[in-house]
């Protein structure tokens, strides 16, 4: 005997204020716009906490910066290749607390900004 019965269909079911949902899952979180997006991730980059890593991560990229610019003699004239070095591991020393110490102090301040952010709403 061949079957009778169809498939149910799902409907268009309108809710209480009038509006008609569509079909397929509505129980979904409304869906955050490109700027939203990015905004919401720079929230959340600005909420991580400072490491020693990154903060020397900084330094060696500032201090290959220093070391490249008195090869090339953009700073005035050429200099020796040993007293290039000798610059770039003292940047590097000077540069990582530096780099760290300004990381702390900034996720501080963002830290404080979300906090009195989230005490108005």
């Amino acid at each position: 005997m061949a079957q009778t019965k169809r498939k149910r269909r799902t409907k268009h079911r309108g809710n209480a204020a009038g509006i008609v949902e569509a079909r397929g899952r509505t129980s979904r979180a409304v869906k955050l716009s490109p700027a939203d997006e990015k905004k919401q991730a720079r929230q959340q980059r600005m909420l991580k906490p400072p490491t020693w890593q990154s903060a020397a991560t900084k330094a060696a990229i500032m201090s290959v910066l220093l070391f490249v610019l008195t090869q090339v003699g953009l700073l005035g004239k050429h200099t020796p290749l040993a007293t290039s070095i000798f610059f770039a591991a003292a940047a590097m020393l000077i540069y990582t607390p530096l780099a760290y110490a300004t990381d702390v102090w900034v996720y501080r301040r963002n830290v404080n900004k979300s906090k009195q952010a989230a005490a108005k709403r």
